[in-house]
């Protein structure tokens, strides 16, 4: 009979009795075992490094060395039995190693705590999700590079405020992207150069009197150099802050192409035209293609943000050095790490399968008096007009276009002349959406030339 006595306060959720409640909050292994590879790479080099440094015999290290193997064997094939009672996937990989290789499995832990362990597994973890948001974020980059270079001399509208401001280039618009996921690859390489301190052999947090070779396991692990504070290493989340700091900008990023697809792809503008494998239908509406990888795209951004800020909050008031507060560190950083991988991965299927819709782009560059800004331009150079003068005059133009249902190229010399006597013919070469966007060849500008220049730059720094 279930002593209803034993567990009242937390009512029927839990039909035992407070020491199941304490293993079902206390428990990480439900989720840490993802970092079963990392924690094993972790004990080889610890196990390697007591060797050398005498603190175990090269008998016990060889029996820790293949016997860890094993354990990662049956984790990789799935035979593993993850155990609840055991807490966490450290104690889990040690107790298993026990029943393998029997007394030599209690000298592994020599020299170190679970909490520079975990420090440690969890920073090998994040650091080789940075390495694949990196990769990810490569590969859309170039999956936009071979848009932009597709559609370099394609002429779209440049919206301000979502409303027509100035022709530019699909190509251009693309390349916009490219340069914001290249400021994403820094913060995460910026993350990783920064994080790339090893903790483990900080211990607990005081260090040990165990004569240990920090920098070996460093060294082994691909870290730079060990921590220099062994309180700052086992306290330490900043790396996973970081990472997922990076991870939000780049979800901004993400999401703000994933409004633009949403609404390129509607019927109203129909600007592009996504694959099939990136859109589905709907259960009444025959005619409908909904752009849904945009849109989850565009959702699960949240998560990522949400992990940001969870976990800023749990670390936000910690006195050092390791609070079992801490153990909340993982769950949000695996979840956003896997949004955003998968986003990265949907985005740039998505981008390298869409089709810009050339004459849509061209059919909507020359709307909304896109190149009143040529003209006012025009006035200033060939005029020599203020550029508030030019602008006043651009503006009664526009008023005068508007009230005849036209657009500025399809006034007479007379009606521009009627509102300043000195405006020549040559004012209609500059009025082309085409002529319009050849001419802004500053750098960075939206000219083909300049388009394809920084292709072909970031081509090469691609490789």
């Amino acid at each position: 009979m279930t002593d209803k006595s034993s567990n009242q306060m937390w009512g029927g959720r839990f039909a035992a009795g407070p020491d199941a409640i304490m293993e079902a909050i206390n428990a990480s292994i439900g989720y840490d075992r993802r970092m079963a590879a990392q924690d094993i790479s972790g004990s080889r080099a610890h196990a390697a490094m007591l060797a050398k440094a005498g603190i175990i015999t090269d008998k016990d290290a060889e029996a820790i060395r293949e016997g860890l193997l094993t354990v990662l064997s049956e984790i990789e094939g799935g035979s593993f039995n993850f155990s609840a009672a055991l807490e966490d996937i450290h104690m889990n990989v040690e107790a298993r190693l026990k029943e393998i290789i029997g007394e030599p499995a209690g000298r592994l832990h020599t020299g170190r705590s679970r909490n520079d362990q975990v420090a440690t597994d969890f920073k090998l973890w994040v650091r080789d999700q940075i390495d694949a948001a990196i990769s990810g974020i490569e590969a859309l980059m170039r999956a936009l590079l071979a848009q932009a270079e597709a559609g370099a001399d394609w002429v779209m509208p440049g919206f301000t405020h979502l409303q027509t401001a100035q022709p530019v280039t699909w190509g251009h618009h693309m390349m916009a992207y490219v340069e914001m996921l290249a400021r994403d690859r820094s913060r995460f390489e910026d993350a990783r150069k920064r994080m790339n301190e090893s903790p483990l052999g900080a211990a607990a947090l005081a260090g040990t009197s165990f004569p240990i070779d920090r920098h070996m396991t460093a060294e082994a692990l691909g870290f730079d150099r060990p921590s220099a504070n062994s309180l700052d290493a086992v306290s330490d989340r900043d790396f996973a802050l970081d990472f997922l700091s990076a991870a939000s900008i780049c979800a901004i990023h993400l999401s703000r192409l994933s409004e633009e697809l949403v609404i390129w792809s509607s019927a109203q503008f129909r600007f592009v035209t996504l694959s099939d494998r990136f859109s589905t239908g709907s259960s009444i509406m025959p005619q409908k293609k909904n752009p849904d990888a945009a849109e989850l795209i565009r959702a699960k951004i949240g998560r990522i943000f949400g992990a940001n800020t969870a976990l800023t909050i749990v670390m936000k008031g910690l006195p050092l050095a390791y609070s079992k507060d801490m153990q909340e560190d993982k769950e949000q950083t695996f979840d956003a790490a896997d949004s955003l991988m998968l986003a990265l991965a949907a985005m740039e299927g998505m981008v390298k399968d869409m089709s810009a819709n050339r004459d849509s782009l061209e059919a909507a560059a020359g709307s909304g008096f896109s190149t009143a800004t040529d003209l006012a331009d025009w006035l200033v150079r060939a005029l020599n007009m203020p550029f508030r003068d030019a602008h006043h005059v651009t503006g009664t133009l526009v008023a005068m276009a508007e009230s005849r249902g036209c657009d500025l190229p399809d006034l007479s010399l007379e009606d521009m002349k009627s509102v300043h006597a000195e405006i020549t013919e040559e004012v209609f070469g500059v009025l082309g959406v085409h002529n319009s966007v050849a001419s802004r060849v500053s750098y960075g500008g939206t000219a083909p030339d300049q388009v394809r220049a920084q292709v072909a730059r970031w081509k090469e720094t691609l490789g």
